[in-house]
């Protein structure tokens, strides 16, 4: 991992995005709409996506700068979303790096070898920036592109990455990680740190070559109690997202089924807190402010499912997250997830264009 500097870092003449909904609301502002954007907005519900991927692995065009721009700009130009989110995959960067992993149709990553010993750990290759230049070259391409819109960058929490390669793929319970994670907390910490670091990597990449904001996903953490939470994975979370402070950028938070673990997400550095479906917005702030801490932004969070209801069942559900999200600093509607394959795009159009009339 590169140090961190003492003054900002180099990055590409910035354009001027000081009155972007999102970046405002993220900051705790007040813009005249409530910004929306949605997760996996880019992919499988659009026809245009099916068309231009036919053929063409999933890793392969993560790695083709001119298809993942022209992806990640697919759903900005459709649904008049306030932000792009850029088209990658969490296990992108240990794919970089030399990690034997693949995206299975139908199943997910699948990794060959699942590390779970020592030795395995200490094999784990090392994330260098030039490994994901194809990745900051299509964010060049994108920052050419997306007028005043701005980008959002991603990486996998080092506890969702660990998760993975430990279980070999996809898992319901967990239990090869959770078992290695309690029974060697010392090698549990040395691969979480080593992920953080790729993280971390990544991330800057992707910030070096001009994105405005970026998102940390730890999509399984909702598996784990507070405690557990606050030993083995907020350190690890919290050493990506302040390794980011120097860029000045809002940084997002975000898991599934986190309702519980929503304060220490904060605490590892969130600027915005993603929530998902299970809890309402409001809610989620008198959680997050408890403590006596100001209320934050907020992130989420309707049901990604309900996008397949009748539009007066969706509609009512949009205007009740908006009105609950007003009781947080700042609010940018979003789905409690990412939305669902079959989802049909019409419907997430329409979605935006209500959130936009809605008062903020």
């Amino acid at each position: 991992m590169k140090p961190m500097s003492t003054s900002a870092p180099s990055r590409p003449a910035q354009r001027d995005l000081s009155a972007a909904p999102l970046l405002v609301a993220a900051r705790g502002g007040q813009p005249p709409r409530v910004p929306v954007w949605f997760m996996r907005q880019a992919g499988r519900s659009l026809p245009e996506y099916r068309a231009l991927r036919e053929g063409v692995p999933m890793l392969k065009s993560c790695f083709d700068p001119e298809m993942l721009a022209e992806i990640t700009l697919q759903p900005v130009r459709r649904h008049g979303v306030d932000a792009a989110i850029l088209y990658s995959d969490i296990v992108v960067p240990l794919f970089a790096a030399g990690v034997d992993i693949d995206i299975v149709p139908g199943t997910g990553p699948v990794v060959a070898a699942p590390i779970r010993t020592a030795d395995a750990v200490a094999a784990l290759p090392v994330l260098e920036p030039r490994q994901v230049t194809a990745v900051a070259e299509g964010v060049g391409l994108l920052v050419e592109r997306l007028g005043t819109t701005p980008l959002i960058g991603f990486a996998g929490a080092p506890f969702t990455l660990a998760s993975y390669l430990i279980e070999g793929g996809p898992s319901r319970t967990y239990e090869h990680t959770k078992a290695l994670m309690r029974s060697d907390p010392r090698l549990w910490h040395t691969l979480a740190g080593r992920l953080a670091d790729v993280a971390l990597t990544f991330l800057r990449a992707q910030l070096d070559a001009g994105a405005d904001a970026v998102q940390l996903f730890d999509s399984w953490a909702g598996a784990l109690s507070l405690r557990e939470y606050r030993e083995f994975v907020l350190p690890h979370s919290a050493k990506v997202l302040g390794g980011l402070a120097d860029y000045d950028v809002p940084r997002i938070h975000f898991g599934v089924g986190t309702g519980e673990l929503l304060t220490a997400m904060r605490e590892a550095g969130a600027d915005v807190v993603g929530v998902d479906w299970r809890i309402p917005l409001d809610e989620a702030v008198r959680r997050l402010t408890a403590d006596g801490s100001p209320a934050p932004a907020v992130q989420g969070n309707l049901d990604p499912a309900l996008l397949g209801a009748s539009w007066p069942v969706i509609e009512a559900e949009v205007r009740r997250v908006v009105a609950e999200g007003r009781a947080a600093a700042g609010h940018i509607f979003n789905l409690g997830h990412g939305v669902l394959p079959g989802t049909d795009p019409e419907v997430l159009t329409r979605v935006v264009e209500l959130v936009h009339e809605l008062e903020p």
